[in-house]
Parts: structure tokens; C-alpha cells; sequence
């Protein structure tokens, strides 16, 4: 198993992204290929659970679009992601937050985490 860890650090580079948790709003900035064109689009939204460790890591972010809820999942070590930007930090309890899928309204609501610095 080491040396698959071993090998997979020296193949794969990770990026370096802001720290950021379940619960947190997020924009990430990933490139998209039409034919020959490439361009930038935002993904705004919350993440709902981190998985994975080292190069195979991904990450669930959902966004409400109109009155439909789209989730992606992005691999952190995706060489398509042009930034991650942290907007607010939430403050929640647990790691994988997926009964926030079935919340509307007030209760769609996730507390800011204040830092006081």
C-alpha cells in the first residue's frame, strides 16, 4: 500500500487550495472545453462532504438553481480546477452534511462561523 502512496505523490501534483470543510460556500473556478474553446466557469455553492484522501480526493458542492438543487463533484487534484475560492466559512456538526438536500427556506440556512483575527 506504501508504495502506491509512494508512486501516486510522485505522478500526481496537488495543487494548493484554501482550506475548506463541509459546510463551507464555495466558488470554484474550473475550465470547460467546447470543441476548441476553452473557458472559465464559477460553480457558487455549499460543500456538502470532502472524501477520499491524497490524489484521489473529491469534493461535493450544491448549488440551487432556480428551484432545482445541482450537485457536482470535483477531484481536488483536478488539473480543470483554476481556483477555489472560500466565501464563508459554515459551522456545522458533521462531515457529511446531506440531510441539507431535503431543507428549504429558513432551515436551508447554514450559521457563518466568525473569526475574530
Amino acid at each position: 500500500m506504501d508504495f502506491i502512496k509512494g508512486l501516486e505523490q510522485e505522478i500526481v501534483e496537488m495543487p494548493q487550495h484554501p482550506e475548506f470543510k463541509s459546510g463551507d460556500t464555495v466558488t470554484v473556478s474550473y475550465k470547460i472545453r467546447e470543441g476548441s474553446k476553452e473557458r472559465i466557469q464559477q460553480f457558487q455553492g455549499v460543500v456538502l462532504q470532502r472524501k477520499g484522501s491524497g490524489a484521489t480526493e473529491t469534493f461535493t458542492v450544491r448549488k440551487m438553481s432556480g428551484n432545482v438543487g445541482v450537485e457536482r463533484i470535483f477531484p481536488v487534484a483536478s488539473p480543470f480546477i483554476e481556483s477555489i475560492k472560500v466565501n464563508k466559512h459554515g459551522r456545522v456538526r458533521r462531515a457529511r452534511i446531506f440531510y441539507f438536500r431535503e431543507r428549504t427556506g429558513k432551515s436551508a440556512r447554514i450559521k457563518e462561523k466568525r473569526s475574530f483575527a
